[in-house]
């Protein structure tokens, strides 16, 4: 059995970030074109309704006036489908847009999938991670591994402190 070999992609801080080209909840695609002008918190997530990922929709959902003051927009990212980001959206309230990677081909361009074993077969899951990419499309934080508790908070002050400074040429 040959296996493939897969670039590994290691993003840091100054990178242009990738493209997206992936569906949201209504079926509209998004990129990260679509955002210049603005900050763009792009955070990647397991897995529709379930317990992290559902602390951290919520969260990121009772700040969003607090995030477009500061001129920003926000997506989720998981390998979910569209419908099942409308359920989600609905039985949580959410008020942010969430993408459907369900190829996880965005997931591997920004270089968040890990291996993991369940039920004693190896499969590919988004690890939750969070991007936050300045108007130009220019990566300027990134966590990864993310604990859901307290992040949304994090992400806020990161966002402040970073438009405090001034943007490197």
């Amino acid at each position: 059995m040959v296996s493939k070999l897969e670039k590994i992609v290691v993003l840091e801080t100054g990178d242009k970030a990738p493209p997206l080209d992936i569906v949201d909840q209504d079926g509209k695609i998004a990129n990260i074109a679509d955002f210049k002008g603005k900050w763009l918190i792009l955070y990647f997530y397991p897995k529709d309704d379930t317990p992290g990922c559902t602390i951290e929709a919520v969260d990121f959902t009772s700040q969003v006036d607090t995030f477009k003051k500061l001129n920003a927009e926000i997506l989720g990212v998981s390998a979910d489908t569209k419908e099942s980001h409308c359920k989600f959206i609905d039985k949580h309230r959410l008020s942010i847009r969430l993408l459907s990677d369900t190829k996880k081909e965005v997931a591997k361009r920004y270089g968040i999938i890990k291996n993991q074993i369940r039920f004693g077969k190896e499969i590919e899951v988004i690890a939750r991670s969070t991007f936050i990419i300045d108007p130009e499309g220019i990566i300027r934080k990134l966590w990864t591994n993310v604990k859901p508790k307290n992040h949304v908070e994090e992400v806020k002050d990161a966002l402040q402190e970073l438009k405090n400074a001034p943007l490197p040429d």
